[in-house]
């Protein structure tokens, strides 16, 4: 049976296993023997999930806290894998590919890399099927969502088991290359996370206790939406629900709005776009 192989053992990475373990059930089967610099580990029982990662510490760490298997030998990974997941920085995708040269068995290859084309990528590792995969971290807690590039031509059942890996950690939304980089930008939990920092911060300068600030703005912002998602009414009329004409909310939303609130979060994200692009002339 071929195995799941990642290779690049960091934070996406971990995300990703710590999410599969959450609805993976029992079935488990032997994995290779694990190998690490002066340490030979005997068989043991666990899920086929394989990362390689040139830093033995991560991967023992991996392999502690999810009993997968873990190989140093980058061919030895490659040769085990059904599919292939690129999970290293982009600006080593490149050498990384490189250095497996064209695989001896069938696989399909995922890549993570922000930015990176699937043109560029078939012309560093030929003769595979790709995918293009952008997951979040919120995969951890089987919250992602996974936007999903198929190349030209890729077979449905590779499709459909691509989907299926990704559909077990959040939700899947299948989109065009070309829209690829701006939902890069804009989906990063990293936006929730810096707003929830910020609001808090703000209500602490107003007198308020660091875990009451915490808790107010997380109701603000994650109730809200919780809300949006649920509710049959559009988001527009949810913000009239909420900021009555003339209330407190209604002048803080003004506030804010005259002070460029529209204008800095549309700034970062052309920023960011522009990140993703400077990586697809890696």
């Amino acid at each position: 049976m071929k195995a799941l192989v990642f290779l690049g053992g960091g934070r996406i990475t971990s995300a990703l296993i710590a999410g599969l373990r959450l609805t993976q059930g029992q079935a488990e089967i032997i994995a290779p023997q694990i190998i690490v610099p002066r340490i030979i580990v005997p068989q043991i029982i666990v899920p086929q999930i394989i990362v390689h990662d040139r830093n033995p510490e991560k991967l023992r760490e991996l392999r502690r806290k999810y009993r997968v298997g873990i190989e140093l030998d980058l061919h030895r990974a490659v040769a085990q894998a059904g599919l292939l997941v690129i999970a290293v920085r982009p600006d080593s995708v490149r050498e990384l590919l490189g250095v497996i040269g064209p695989p001896r068995s069938t696989v399909c290859a995922i890549s993570l890399a922000a930015g990176i084309p699937l043109r560029k990528l078939r012309q560093w590792l030929p003769g595979v099927p790709w995918v293009r995969a952008m997951p979040s971290p919120a995969a951890r807690f089987g919250k992602g969502l996974t936007a999903l590039a198929f190349e030209s031509g890729l077979p449905r059942n590779l499709q459909k088991e691509v989907t299926d890996l990704f559909e077990r950690v959040g939700g899947v939304m299948k989109l065009p290359e070309e829209k690829f980089n701006a939902f890069t930008v804009t989906y990063s939990i990293s936006h929730g996370y810096h707003a929830l920092a910020a609001l808090a911060q703000a209500a602490e300068e107003l007198g308020l206790d660091r875990k009451t600030a915490l808790l107010a703005s997380a109701h603000a912002l994650a109730d809200g939406i919780v809300a949006w998602r649920e509710a049959s009414a559009s988001l527009d009329e949810l913000l009239k629900e909420a900021a009555t004409p003339g209330g407190i909310a209604a002048t803080v939303m003004q506030t804010m709005d005259e002070g460029g609130y529209q204008k800095i979060i549309e700034s970062g994200l052309r920023t960011g776009l522009k990140r993703t692009r400077e990586n697809a002339k890696r």
